[in-house]
């Protein structure tokens, strides 16, 4: 799908072709088919293939420059289930007339500025534009993150009243999501660097002009994105740890189960010895007593009450 926006006087309009596209206009393609690509690389010569590159899902984040455009791609978070988060690499191309943004899929990372919700955000200022979206990716991280410890904190309280393997499951789903994003922002953190050192280089600057304001944001992404990789990593820390922990209790608790059973087994195995030995086709003890059977069983009781209190002294019966 292809989607050209544009500020004017009376606000930002969409264009459902690229037709009536001008300068300072907005390029958005989301899973675009190969008519809209060959469209793209004629208005902007830009290479076919490298507008593919924006659509590989293992594609990492990095900056190439050319004379005609600057090509970004930073990966952002996607929400894929209720425990499961995932980044999409979103290619952004800066050309002299043209601002491009690619993604294999509809990203919330766009989604103020589809709705014009950004109040200064402009298609025509294409740097900022750049760090805005940066800028969002970053804060966008961080929600997500948050969520992730709410639900962290969620499948605690149920681990500590009954162990299901789903909330175990839920776990590595959500260690497996810090993963992605400690990666994303790792890469996104390089990307941010590069942009820093690019500023005032004379090669790119007719591509990427930077006023004073835009240099401001872009330090506000730097510090958001570094805020976002010290959140994840102690999350990842916490995850990891709650992980191991009751891995840990649950080896306990079984631990604890086995002694019980063998106590028991014990004491089970104290009178079946007893009645065992009194069972035989030999002459016993009390065999011609009136009362040999209540001494038998007697016996057996008062044998498996000692053992009972052998064992309860030495914490077999600690739970």
């Amino acid at each position: 799908m292809l989607t050209v926006y544009k500020h004017t006087e009376d606000g930002m309009v969409s264009d459902t072709t690229v037709a009536d596209a001008t300068k300072g206009s907005w390029i958005n393609l989301v899973n675009p088919d190969p008519d809209e690509l060959a469209l793209i690389n004629i208005m902007t010569e830009i290479p076919t293939d490298v507008l593919k590159t924006a659509l590989d899902m293992e594609e990492r984040s990095h900056i190439e420059t050319e004379d005609n455009y600057i090509f970004v791609v930073i990966n952002i978070p996607a929400l894929r289930g209720t425990d499961t988060y995932d980044t999409v690499p979103l290619g952004i191309f800066v050309t002299p007339d043209f601002f491009i943004t690619i993604c294999l899929e509809e990203s919330e990372v766009l989604y103020p500025f589809l709705h014009n919700q950004v109040t200064t955000f402009y298609t025509y200022k294409k740097t900022r534009f750049l760090f805005q979206i940066m800028y969002r990716t970053a804060t966008l991280f961080l929600r997500y993150l948050q969520q992730i410890n709410r639900r962290t904190d969620d499948i605690e309280i149920q681990l500590r009243h009954t162990t299901k393997n789903k909330d175990f499951f839920q776990l590595l789903e959500l260690q497996k999501s810090m993963t992605y994003f400690t990666s994303a922002l790792r890469t996104n953190g390089t990307v941010m660097e590069r942009l820093l050192r690019l500023r005032n280089h004379e090669d790119i600057r007719h591509l990427l002009k930077m006023y004073e304001e835009d240099e401001d944001l872009l330090e506000d992404v730097t510090i958001e994105n570094k805020q976002a990789i010290e959140m994840v990593e102690m999350y990842s820390n916490i995850l990891m740890n709650m992980m191991n922990a009751f891995t840990s209790i649950i080896s306990n608790n079984l631990n604890m189960v086995m002694k019980l059973l063998a106590a028991v087994t014990i004491l089970l195995a104290v009178p079946t010895a007893i009645f065992s030995l009194w069972g035989v086709n030999v002459p016993v003890p009390f065999a011609d007593k009136d009362l040999g059977f209540v001494s038998v069983v007697v016996t057996a009781l008062v044998a498996t009450l000692v053992a009972g209190f052998w064992l309860w002294k030495n914490d077999f019966f600690d739970m």
